[in-house]
């Protein structure tokens, strides 16, 4: 089927912008569509099979509509994401989840996200497992900036296991902030995206923001707190155990981590794996599984994800 459609009036910068340079972003919808884009100018051509061209149509037409700037890789790929007209992408749906945060472009990219959401606003524990890049520990930190700024807690706790991936790092220096901080880097960034630098050095300043690292969190009871466990798949059960029992009241706990990237010694059992078999089916409790398919980086992660599972299951 080839379908052919001249956007006008022509807009030579949203053409650019829809485009990319040397045409990467067609190339791109080419790759996910299975079809091929040809242009003049304004005029397009589309030459593939019938659902896919019209699917092609529709996405050019919309990116078209929003093309007042250059259209990020991360962009397309989400508009990709929602191609599908019955909402498969969950496009429609997450808009209904709505998070108070400096991002007001921050809604679900895909089913499992917008369970994932929903689990955190409606549980008081939520369990986010999956591969890296589906969005665990940004959408839990949204959540948690989301419940200070409506005031439903009264500080925000991070917290993750002192674990080297596979690497021995030595003494670090400093304090026990300082210390910690090499490991807290991603949900610093987290942090710093949605609230931003001035407002999380305030919100620390003010005892809002706690980095606790978990080896020290025995005996504490954390009440009115939203509290992160991230890297959760290097806790020992012991661990687990001990971080799930410091929650309070009016509190909100979300576990973050990817069984699959274990770096605890062997013979260890990850306190993640053993919450999955034990805490299935409590109530109060919500665990949300992410796959490849949620993976919201560069689509290449997405595909490495895949590969290396693959391999697991090969092996097994």
């Amino acid at each position: 089927m080839i379908l052919r459609h001249a956007f006008t009036p022509a807009d030579n910068a949203r053409l650019a912008h829809l485009c990319g340079p040397l045409d990467e972003n067609l190339r791109a919808i080419e790759s996910a569509l299975g079809v091929r884009i040809a242009h003049r100018h304004e005029q397009f051509r589309i030459d593939g099979a019938a659902a896919p061209a019209r699917a092609t149509l529709a996405l050019l037409q919309r990116l078209y509509a929003g093309a007042d700037r250059p259209l990020e890789a991360e962009a397309l790929q989400h508009a990709l994401r929602e191609r599908d007209d019955q909402g498969r992408a969950a496009g429609a749906a997450a808009p209904a989840v709505l998070l108070h945060t400096r991002r007001t472009d921050l809604a679900a990219r895909s089913p499992n996200q917008l369970r994932y959401l929903q689990g955190m606003l409606t549980h008081d524990i939520s369990f986010g497992i999956g591969p890296a890049g589906t969005g665990k520990t940004f959408l839990a930190v949204a959540c948690a900036v989301d419940a200070l700024e409506r005031n439903t807690v009264q500080r925000i706790v991070l917290t993750r296991p002192a674990v080297e991936a596979g690497e021995r790092l030595g003494f670090l220096p400093g304090d026990m902030a300082q210390k910690v901080d090499p490991y807290l880097r991603p949900l610093y960034d987290a942090l710093y995206d949605l609230m931003g630098l001035e407002r999380v050095t305030r919100a620390f300043d003010k005892g809002l923001l706690e980095v606790a690292p978990l080896a020290f969190m025995r005996g504490r009871t954390l009440n009115h707190a939203f509290v992160i466990l991230d890297e959760a798949q290097n806790t020992t059960s012991e661990q687990m155990k001990m971080f799930l029992t410091r929650i309070g009241f009016g509190s909100r706990c979300v576990v973050t981590g990817d069984t699959s990237q274990i770096d605890l010694p062997k013979g260890r059992t990850s306190g993640l794996v053993e919450a999955q078999a034990v805490l299935a089916g409590v109530e109060g409790v919500a665990f949300t599984q992410f796959d490849a398919a949620d993976v919201v980086r560069h689509p290449l992660v997405a595909r490495i994800v895949e590969a290396y599972d693959a391999a697991r299951r090969a092996d097994a």
